[in-house]
């Protein structure tokens, strides 16, 4: 079950993202979309943020640095991406952690994300938020205490509630609209040893989300072929270091046959 036709799509459609992401993320996420063929946009500013949501092809929030001069720009270009039609994604970095953060989350949650872009613990924690899981997640960090396995129920029923795509990251990632789920078993462990890796995959979400109205195949796309191309860079690369680099490389000459010939992507049945 492969979307490879989505990452031409894209490509031709060149479609501008919005970001408003954290301090730490702001340089690899922008440079993984000019790599994938995406037109970054990292516009934050609350006077400013809702008014180039609607110009934008797509928004990603990202509350991984978050301050209320941060929140303010993102609650009004969530609230303006929804008015104009535009798909949005959220990246609820840490949320679970502290009180505010859980706080600005169920703000956000108002604008009705597009798709919900976390690891487990921060989909769990999403879902206490929203009222659907009594398991108060508390990460490491950033860091995921849950495999993606583990948030199915709460990601399958948060889809469901918020009538949106939630994208659960981890070893195996998995993503559901709350019908059909589908789980992508490619990557590379050095992706968890460069900081914003996860941040920047949640902006090539963005920008596979602008290129079809399906929200799910969309994720799946940019979750499988930003998996692949970490697959690809970790075989030349000697660390960390060396592997961003690489993978901005391959994120730039990625092609369908890649993805095709590597792809383990494959469905599953919801429940309830």
């Amino acid at each position: 079950m492969s979307e490879t036709h989505l990452l031409d799509d894209m490509r031709r459609a060149r479609p501008l993202v919005q970001v408003i992401t954290n301090y730490v993320s702001m340089d690899l996420a922008a440079n993984a979309l000019l790599a994938l063929g995406a037109a970054p946009a990292m516009i934050h500013a609350p006077e400013e943020a809702a008014q180039f949501a609607m110009i934008a092809d797509a928004l990603v929030v990202n509350i991984g640095t978050i301050s209320e001069t941060f929140f303010k720009g993102m609650r009004a270009a969530a609230a303006a991406a929804r008015t104009a039609g535009k798909p949005w994604v959220l990246d609820p970095v840490g949320a679970g952690a502290t009180r505010y953060r859980d706080e600005v989350v169920a703000a956000l949650l108002e604008a009705r994300p597009s798709i919900i872009r976390g690891n487990g613990s921060e989909i769990l924690a999403v879902a206490r938020v929203a009222g659907l899981s009594a398991e108060a997640a508390a990460p490491k960090g950033v860091d995921s205490l849950h495999e993606a396995g583990a948030a199915k129920y709460a990601a399958v029923a948060l889809a469901r509630r918020l009538d949106c795509v939630v994208a659960v990251t981890g070893a195996v990632d998995l993503v559901t609209d709350g019908a059909r789920v589908t789980r992508i078993a490619n990557g590379a462990e050095v992706m968890t040893r460069v900081t914003a890796c996860g941040c920047a995959l949640s902006a090539a979400v963005g920008a596979f989300a602008a290129a079809t109205p399906d929200r799910f195949a969309a994720a799946v796309a940019a979750l499988e072929a930003y998996a692949i191309a970490g697959e690809i860079a970790a075989e030349t690369s000697a660390g960390p270091g060396s592997f961003r680099v690489a993978f901005l490389d391959i994120l730039s000459r990625l092609e369908n046959s890649d993805i095709a010939a590597r792809s383990k992507t494959f469905a599953e049945a919801a429940f309830g």
